[in-house]
């Protein structure tokens, strides 16, 4: 048992970000399915729990329990919610990490699920559909952080063709089916409207990094704010040198993304074939990081 958990320790820490997202959207579920078998023995109430993590759409409540913007994106109450989910962000995060990088993934996860969660509250207490189920109106599972990942690649390389069981399909073509689909099922699953406001966050990441703005980085940075360590001193001592020094990194990372930018698009007009060696080679390494 302890070799088991050793080894899952190891892929965990290991492991790409995509791997952890995984563990820990399994890893959540595992926990709430092992509490909901016990609480059923023993004739318990699990329902705390689930109230405790998932995103209410009413804004009165979220003030309430303001995590469950986060928390709701990594839990799961059914299996094949769970199943469906990590299956869209193996297929997403496979693509996104060849042309971008672990933090890129993480980033776009976490804000597109939030992107998801606010438009579902915002539609909720604006639309007169919605407004009288407010109070009993719960988010739950990573579908709004999936759309985002997908989305985004999608429209970052539009024309990059994947197999499917029909042939080779273009991923604009996925993206349309993807929100065909969300806005067809609203009817029957007002969840579907989160998925939406993942998918708007994806669009919105790809065209601003077009644009030279990297929300990821934004977003990290903003993390850092929070983190406390023993280098403060360090770095309030040699402050005017580090300011140089991450001026000077985000210059070359600035350059390096539009050459990628510009491979990508090459990749869009002529194929992957059309690329020089010294090109291909930089695209790899990219992957890799």
């Amino acid at each position: 048992m302890k070799s088991i958990w050793k080894d899952i320790q190891k892929n965990y820490t290991s492991g790409t970000n995509f791997i952890k997202l995984l563990y820990i959207n399994v890893g959540v579920f595992l926990i709430y399915s092992v509490l909901l078998s016990v609480s059923l023995l023993f004739s318990k109430d699990i329902n705390q729990m689930v109230n405790f993590l998932e995103f209410p759409a009413s804004i009165i409540k979220f003030i309430k329990k303001p995590w469950t913007i986060l928390s709701y994106m990594f839990f799961h109450v059914q299996f094949f919610h769970l199943l469906f989910n990590m299956i869209g962000l193996h297929f997403g995060s496979k693509l996104f990490l060849q042309y971008f990088n672990g933090k890129q993934l993480l980033s776009v996860y976490i804000l597109g699920g939030i992107s998801g969660g606010i438009f579902y509250m915002l539609c909720f207490n604006n639309l007169p559909a919605f407004t009288n189920n407010i109070d009993d109106s719960v988010l739950l599972g990573a579908s709004a952080s999936v759309y985002s990942i997908i989305i985004a690649i999608c429209c970052y390389i539009p024309n990059y063709r994947v197999p499917l069981l029909i042939g080779n399909i273009q991923l604009k073509y996925i993206a349309i089916l993807l929100i065909i689909i969300a806005l067809v099922n609203i009817g029957f699953d007002a969840g579907n409207l989160s998925h939406l406001g993942g998918a708007i966050f994806g669009f919105l990441y790809v065209y601003l990094l077009r644009k030279g703005m990297d929300i990821s980085v934004n977003f990290y940075n903003l993390i850092g704010c929070f983190s406390i360590s023993k280098r403060n001193k360090l770095r309030k001592t040699h402050k005017r040198s580090q300011k140089s020094n991450k001026d000077i990194f985000l210059s070359k990372k600035a350059d390096k993304q539009k050459k990628i930018n510009i491979i990508l698009e090459k990749i869009s007009k002529s194929g992957y074939e059309s690329l020089s060696k010294e090109e291909k080679e930089m695209l790899f390494k990219e992957s890799k990081k």
